[in-house]
């Protein structure tokens, strides 16, 4: 059923569940801004995507935001030094996913003076193209901030034939997480004018900026930010149903306008573009005052560490370290977890680096870890159907991609998933629903690179052969040429003649 809110009504979307937030654990006290560490390790890919080529060397020094990769289109986001040192080299260095992987980091040495480059912000960005502000945000190395990573620019350019919304997601739904809700309450005025400028990268005529209900403190810091920087009122603030998982991008869409993604489509195609308010915060960051992403802030909490709160860390920090500065963990501490409990990734190690899509860091203690449940067959309870956001069949997808059935599994829309958990939560039978729909990605997704490999390859062979059957029809041809030029005599002693004369000529 609609409702309706500041003159806007909402709409709700299929499943989800209402949960306890937890949020007040770490939002009793402003965020703390960490020690920066001796050695930071910068991942060199944080984003969806292919990763830059090196700008650095081993022993190079640095400043903080110096570039660290290059950028050679929207999809290669750079990487930035965090503070300034000493680059140590690339090593490779644990991941958060897949579980026991790692990734090449940059290693960097701080050197204690923090010392950074000149900031270059964008002049009169109010008056520029949507070329330029895109162009300056994905040099200052901007990939959403609300997990995904997916590169800032990649998703602003393009020909979309003109785009009227842009939605900020302040809805941050997770149970736990709170950086969100802190940055809105300390820097409301910079996610106001970081909508401004992406509102002005995409030509959009209007903002919705979404927040959950009970956020009062937010609400009221952000509306007095829009009186005071909106002249052009074109930024509403929306109250939305604290229903996980509404900050999902095509759950938030479908709340604010009724309108749903299509299966095989973008929020573009509806004339609409998402991103976080961190991400809006950074963009106002980059343009305005010309920092380059080289922080976040990032929720340090649950009932395993002894003082939960919001940290604001410098990337590349290891999350041990964070955990340190939040008094460590309690005795009772047992799992540790990258995100929230229902979507998060359990972590085997602490010495993972915080990357731009490290929203929270979460401790449980044993009695918040359900006991592990011996796994039974799936008994078609259906339960899964009716909280699943997406409208999927969790169910069939789950015995699809058990049975290696990949092309199945895609037919029913595997990677519509969000991997909310909500499915997991309800299932009766305990069956680790959503592991197994990562597991069944991550087979589709090499399948279907192997397929593009095999199709390259394929593509390369036709291409030699053609090549090679063209030059061999090429000396056929010479060859016939002269055949028939040697069978007429007179022609032949002709050219013989001719060339004798040449040979004379270039004697004399």
């Amino acid at each position: 059923m609609s409702t309706s809110t500041s003159g806007l009504r909402l709409h709700g979307f299929p499943g989800g569940l209402k949960m306890r937030h937890h949020k007040q654990v770490s939002c009793r006290q402003p965020p703390a801004v960490a020690e920066i560490p001796k050695r930071l390790y910068i991942p060199i890919g944080q984003h969806q995507g292919e990763v830059g080529t090196l700008r650095v060397e081993p022993g190079e020094r640095v400043l903080r935001g110096q570039a660290l990769t290059a950028s050679e289109d929207d999809f290669v986001v750079p990487a930035h030094a965090s503070t300034s040192g000493k680059v140590a080299g690339v090593v490779e260095w644990p991941a958060s996913w897949p579980p026991g992987s790692s990734r090449r980091c940059i290693e960097l040495i701080s050197d204690g003076c923090d010392e950074s480059i000149e900031p270059q912000p964008l002049p009169d960005w109010q008056s520029r193209d949507s070329e330029a502000i895109i162009n300056h945000l994905r040099a200052g190395g901007l990939a959403g901030l609300g997990g995904a990573m997916f590169p800032t620019a990649a998703k602003l350019r393009g020909d979309w034939g003109g785009l009227d919304t842009l939605i900020l997601n302040g809805a941050e739904c997770e149970p736990w997480i709170s950086c969100d809700e802190m940055l809105m309450r300390i820097r409301p005025e910079a996610i106001i004018n970081g909508a401004r400028i992406l509102a002005r990268a995409v030509s959009a005529g209007r903002v919705l900026i979404a927040i959950e209900d009970p956020m009062d403190e937010v609400g009221a810091a952000l509306e007095s930010a829009r009186r005071q920087m909106d002249s052009a009122n074109i930024v509403r603030i929306v109250r939305i149903p604290a229903i996980y998982p509404e900050g999902g991008e095509r759950q938030l869409i479908q709340t604010l306008t009724g309108l749903e993604v299509p299966h095989d489509g973008l929020p573009q195609d509806l004339g609409l573009v998402c991103h976080n308010v961190a991400t809006a915060a950074a963009a106002f960051d980059a343009v305005a005052r010309g920092w380059p992403l080289t922080e976040r802030l990032v929720t340090v909490t649950g009932p395993g560490i002894l003082e939960p709160r919001n940290f604001s860390a410098r990337i590349g920090t290891r999350i041990a370290e964070l955990v340190s500065q939040a008094g460590g963990y309690t005795d009772q501490a047992t799992r540790l977890v990258l995100g929230g409990p229902m979507s998060g990734i359990a972590l085997p190690s602490d010495d993972i680096p915080i990357t731009k899509g490290s929203n929270c860091i979460l401790a449980l203690e044993a009695d918040q870890v359900s006991r592990p449940h011996p796994t039974l067959p799936c008994i078609n309870c259906t339960e899964c159907v009716r909280v699943c956001p997406a409208g999927l069949l969790p169910q069939l997808l789950f015995k699809a991609v058990a049975a290696d059935h990949e092309d199945e599994a895609a037919e029913l829309n595997l990677f519509d998933c969000i991997e909310c958990g909500c499915c997991a939560q309800v299932c009766p039978s305990h069956i680790p629903l959503v592991d197994w729909y990562r597991h069944g990605k991550d087979r589709l997704r090499l399948k279907r690179l192997d397929q593009r490999r095999a199709a390259l390859a394929k593509r390369r062979f036709e291409a030699r052969q053609s090549r090679l059957e063209k030059a061999e029809a090429e000396r056929q041809a010479r060859r016939e040429r002269r055949r028939q030029k040697l069978a007429a005599p007179d022609q032949a002693k002709s050219e013989i003649q001719a060339a004798i004369e040449r040979a004379r000529g270039k004697k004399d």
